[in-house]
């Protein structure tokens, strides 16, 4: 990111100075090049912070009803009706090994959004892994499928994406549902399929199976703890048909939203409250306590992502005052532009894969732009590609520099590949309920 933050703003200014050196008084730009830049600075740093600031409540509320439905138990729950299936996946890990308790936990709450929880659970899952991998620094097959399904994990709910939405003044801010639900079941269908593939012409090279210390790393305790109940809980899982029966189910909304969206839309917000208070009382919760922790979780998430916003904003906002953004999109988006995606989108599609908070200020950028706002075809695009993909290089990064792996064999060409497909996925259902 600090490559992307730097290149961003030296290449704004270098083509505002050409710019501004060539530039006249009697040229067709009314304003000087180094001037618009200038003030293109000062109206991102203060929109940034405008925009966070109407994120907090919405942030709030949404984490808040994470919070009650995660203390009910709902995360246990999608763990247990996963572990068959998971079982089937990776058949090299055994099925009571504490990898796949901790992969099982770390899915699930992507599938929930809680992209928070979900970190740390990876790390420890990834760690397990390691205590199974006979070659030192090299991915094995479990790792490789892990990391290609956790860089597209089927979303259910991509509540920090509604949240912006909202904040941004969108008329349907969980319009995106459908077709984040859509892009995220054909983008880890195809990353499923390509680790299987590329597996077989990867192979792990006997001669890095040198003799492994054992694998003494640790996780938090509060982590460890978290886990070691869940897992308690999971053991078991339900039967597989009832797997397959939720996946059914989860497959079954993708019409159901197609072809009633416009009529579900306004029950959504309304209807997942009133859901997950209902869940979590049921459960013996008790819900103002748990939302109200949630929701303050919540504000300071809001708050912390303000320095993030001011940067990556302010580089885009230079980015394109100086007509660079121009140069580059103007060729690529006369060719995409046939296939549904946008010029505008462009940018959205090509970061994401790279950096997380880089998209989110693009994302923002887009939708609070009077020209194209969150509920046009493009804002909806960009929002289902936010809460769609995940930031691939990041995750890899993260994941496999927790246990030192280095040699990633076709973990990059499967979550690629799972890339791709969310974004051609993305499109395609957004142009066919929202038109080009």
């Amino acid at each position: 990111m600090n490559g992307i933050f730097f290149s961003l703003v030296f290449v704004s200014f270098s083509l505002a100075a050409y710019r501004q050196l060539v530039w006249t008084a009697e040229s067709h730009e009314t304003q000087a090049p180094m001037a618009l830049l200038s003030q293109s600075v000062i109206d991102a740093a203060g929109s940034a912070v405008t925009l966070a600031i109407g994120l907090v409540g919405v942030m709030a509320l949404f984490l808040g009803l994470m919070k009650v439905a995660e203390s009910g138990g709902l995360l246990v729950i999608i763990a247990r009706a996963t572990r068959p299936l998971m079982v089937k996946l990776f058949p090299d890990v055994p099925p009571d090994h504490p990898a796949m308790g901790a992969m099982i936990l770390n899915m699930s709450a992507n599938v929930l959004g809680l992209g928070n929880a979900a970190t740390p659970f990876g790390i420890r899952a990834m760690q397990e892994l390691d205590k199974l991998n006979p070659y030192r620094g090299t991915a094995s097959n479990a790792m490789a499928l892990f990391l290609a399904i956790n860089t597209s994990s089927v979303t259910l709910l991509p509540t920090g994406v509604i949240a912006l939405r909202a904040a941004a003044g969108s008329e349907d801010p969980a319009g995106i549902l459908p077709t984040t639900l859509f892009a995220t079941i054909c983008s880890t269908t195809v990353a499923i399929l390509a680790a299987k593939t590329f597996q077989r012409f990867s192979v792990a090279s006997p001669a890095a199976a040198a003799a492994k210390p054992p694998n003494t790393a640790t996780a938090p305790a509060e982590v460890a703890a978290t886990e070691a109940s869940l897992n308690a809980q999971t053991a078991d899982g339900y039967p597989t048909w009832v797997s397959v029966l939720v996946l059914g189910g989860i497959v079954a909304l993708i019409p159901l939203t197609i072809l009633y969206g416009q009529a579900i839309a306004p029950w959504i917000v309304p209807g997942l409250i009133v859901a997950l208070l209902a869940f979590g009382l049921l459960r013996g919760v008790a819900v103002y306590e748990a939302f109200v922790e949630g929701a303050r979780e919540g504000f300071q998430v809001a708050l912390r992502i303000i320095p993030y916003l001011v940067a990556i904003l302010v580089a885009v906002g230079m980015f394109r005052a100086s007509g660079a953004m121009d140069l580059i999109i103007a060729p690529l988006g006369s060719i995409t532009g046939a296939y549904g995606l946008p010029a505008e989108a462009l940018p959205m599609a090509i970061l994401r894969p790279l950096s997380g908070s880089g998209a989110y200020g693009i994302l923002a950028s887009i939708i609070q732009d009077p020209a194209i706002g969150p509920d046009s075809y493009t804002g909806y695009l960009v929002s289902t590609l936010q809460g769609s993909t995940e930031t691939t290089f990041y995750v890899l990064a993260v994941y496999y520099g927790a246990v030192q792996i280095r040699r990633v064999r076709h973990t990059v060409a499967a979550a690629l590949s799972a890339d791709l497909a969310g974004i051609i996925a993305a499109v395609a259902i957004c142009f066919y309920l929202f038109g080009g």
